[in-house]
């Protein structure tokens, strides 16, 4: 009888637990900017790195620069 109880609250514990980390977007919404022009700044905001111009900040990735939200 324990054992089956122990058994139900780890089941009923762990299948209300969500296991997502990050919310995918459809390909079609991101704009990559390959090259940042030579006019850009670079700004702190809660101690992560954004590159700003045009009036827009950006997140430097692995395939170019990325328009945030800040």
């Amino acid at each position: 009888m324990r054992t089956g109880l122990l058994i139900f609250g780890l089941v009923f514990t762990f299948g209300l637990t969500s296991c997502a980390t990050h919310v995918a977007i459809r390909p079609g919404q991101v704009k990559v900017v390959k090259v940042a022009p030579k006019n850009h700044k670079i700004v702190i905001v809660k101690g992560k790195r954004y590159y700003f111009w045009n009036g827009r900040h950006y997140k430097k990735t692995t395939r170019g620069f990325v328009i945030v939200k800040v």
